[in-house]
């Protein structure tokens, strides 16, 4: 079968399309900045803006796709609404329209635990697919807009559209949106200090790698049982991350400006992903491993022996 991807060359994108090829599935990349894709066969890549309904429209007739994943969005909340609106919402709509049009069986998309909005709402308990969504910023309200408009489509023609919320990912190339916990292992990494505003903040970071696999077995699925599938992750505080940073890098140069408050401000922690789990088997490699992985990259980069693991 074809796959067709928007978004393709990008932070999750060129590491999922090598998992869905190893698969045995045709790929069509589909980016703005195809330049920075290089896949090698089994993958075409084109350029295309998700923006305008023509490009996509082209693009998804020409592959004669039967899978279609939407990863094209602006991670962040910093854009002009307009712009904002026309990427994030007007592009996912595009996709979901089009796949309708062409007949295409299966659209995966990623959504984000950003939806959930702050743990605080939630109290100590893990959030499920279920729980209202309290997010209230931009990104977080226009991937809300894009989960209802998957169910629009979904109630009204009956087609298979499938969401992902991603944790906070990460991964050594990570630049945008969520990145104080990518700050905390690359730059000591780099032998740079970093500072963060609270010890007590919490994340729940997942690797970029792991995130690729959930989207290639979600895609992979003919008939998903649900309709949006959390992706959970690792919970840990800030100053958990630098104390493990500091496993590998003894004098790493990690400080923070508060010891408590970052905790009751902090974004949905607590994730409960257990459909994920029960239905696709997914299992994540230990975080302690992902970050000595993440702190290699970056010296391997620097030109740099690989610290061991202990």
């Amino acid at each position: 079968m074809t796959t067709i991807v928007f978004g393709g060359a990008g932070f999750i994108g060129r590491r999922m399309i090598p998992l869905l090829v190893a698969r045995g599935e045709k790929i069509v990349c589909v980016d703005i900045a195809p330049a920075t894709a290089a896949f090698g066969e089994g993958v075409a890549v084109v350029r295309g803006d998700v923006t305008q309904f023509d490009e996509v429209m082209a693009a998804v007739a020409a592959s004669k796709a039967e899978r279609l994943i939407n990863l094209s969005y602006y991670i962040g909340s910093d854009l002009p609404p307009h712009v904002a609106t026309k990427l994030n919402v007007v592009g996912m709509d595009n996709c979901f329209e089009v796949a309708r049009l062409t007949g295409v069986k299966h659209v995966v998309y990623a959504s984000s635990l950003a939806v959930s909005g702050q743990q605080s709402l939630f109290g100590e308990r893990a959030t499920t697919e279920d729980d209202a969504k309290h997010g209230d910023n931009q990104y977080a309200m226009n991937k809300i807009f894009n989960e209802w408009q998957a169910r629009d489509y979904r109630e009204k023609y009956g087609m298979t559209i499938t969401g992902v919320r991603p944790a906070n990912v990460t991964g050594p190339d990570k630049l945008r949106g969520s990145v104080d916990h990518v700050n905390c292992i690359v730059q000591p990494a780099r032998g740079l200090p970093v500072s963060f505003p609270h010890r007590d903040a919490m994340r729940i970071p997942i690797h970029v790698e792991d995130i690729a696999e959930v989207f290639a077995r979600v895609a992979m699925a003919d008939k998903p049982r649900h309709a949006i599938y959390n992706s959970g992750g690792h919970t840990i505080s800030m100053g958990a991350l630098a104390e493990l940073v500091r496993e590998f890098i003894p004098d790493a140069d990690i400080s923070f400006t508060h010891e408590t408050g970052g905790r009751a401000i902090s974004g949905n922690f607590l994730i409960d992903n257990s459909r994920l789990v029960e239905e696709f088997g997914v299992q994540y490699a230990p975080f302690r491993q992902r970050v000595l992985e993440i702190v290699n990259d970056i010296r391997r980069d620097d030109g740099k022996p690989p610290l061991k693991g202990g």
